[in-house]
């Protein structure tokens, strides 16, 4: 992302957000058509994702997506610059109830967010760290001064902390015992290290196993945190559930299994507002042929 691309969504976030998601919605198309291997890649995780639809609804729902994803992007521009009076009213927290009562049950429980890679992700961080103080990770940029925006957009609010993928796990077991719920996204193809191969939508699918591991490590309590981008000018509503039963168990595979069961039940739900623009399937099992 160039310095000008950058003026533009800061000019862009003036606009009110019933104005600035049709030209999200613009920009996605747009990007359907100049970047057709995403689109490629989008139409290739439908198909075995979605086997009951016929390929004209699997081209609606790729669209729709498309659509989405420009919305995410320029929406962005909100999250970093819009005031957190005008954010407040744009971002819809429910369910915090579920970690303040068991902090009561038991103040001292380290607190795991499983957050699945819906294109709300952003507005969801955004909106946690209006309430509470958090650790997450993130990927380095190559591009600084897209490096250095993404860190002031995700430690705008609170005291965040925010650590580099290649920190390795003890820094985020440090933060989750001092207390800092884990806004964790575990939900994509990272490669074969630390996975396992369980279903998603059927497929067998690369899935790391960091979050029963680190439950267990940690004695930390789950709770998923969906965030799903409504229509028009309404934001974005984020939910958090309550606590997981019996998990983690002793199955390490078996709770991973769990985990892509929920996210498949939260997709099904809203199926264009997941990230299919990632080579989900991209890792295979030994001998297996590439999906892309």
């Amino acid at each position: 992302m160039s310095r000008f691309a950058i003026f533009i969504l800061w000019l862009l976030h003036w606009l009110p957000l019933p104005l600035l998601a049709p030209l999200g919605r613009g920009l996605g198309h747009l990007l359907r058509l100049l970047v057709p291997n995403r689109a490629r890649i989008v139409a290739t995780n439908l198909r075995p994702c979605f086997p009951h639809k016929s390929e004209a609804e699997r081209r609606a729902l790729a669209r729709e997506h498309f659509a989405l994803l420009g919305r995410s992007l320029l929406e962005r521009g909100l999250l970093w610059w819009a005031s957190e009076q005008r954010l407040r009213r744009l971002l819809r927290l429910e369910g915090m109830e579920h970690i303040v009562a068991a902090d009561q049950r038991k103040s001292t429980q380290p607190v795991i967010l499983l957050v699945p890679h819906f294109l709300g992700l952003d507005a969801g961080g955004t909106t946690v760290a209006m309430h509470i103080d958090a650790v997450s990770i993130y990927s380095r940029q190559k591009n600084a001064a897209v490096d250095a925006l993404l860190k002031h957009g995700r430690q705008r609010f609170g005291d965040q902390q925010l650590l580099a993928r290649d920190e390795g796990i003890r820094a985020t077991v440090k933060a989750l015992r001092e207390g800092r719920p884990f806004y964790y996204l575990p939900d994509m193809d990272y490669g074969p290290r630390d996975a396992v191969f369980v279903p998603f939508f059927g497929v067998p699918a690369a899935t790391i196993t960091g979050m029963p591991r680190l439950a267990r490590l940690t004695g930390a309590r789950v709770h998923a945190l969906i965030v799903e981008m409504l229509p028009g000018g309404e934001g974005y509503v984020t939910r958090i559930g309550p606590a997981w039963q019996d998990f983690p168990s002793d199955d390490v595979e078996a709770d991973t299994r769990r985990m892509n069961a929920f996210i498949e039940h939260e997709i099904e739900r809203i199926p264009a507002q997941y990230y299919w623009v990632h080579k989900r399937f991209k890792t295979r099992p030994e001998g297996e042929t590439g999906f892309y």
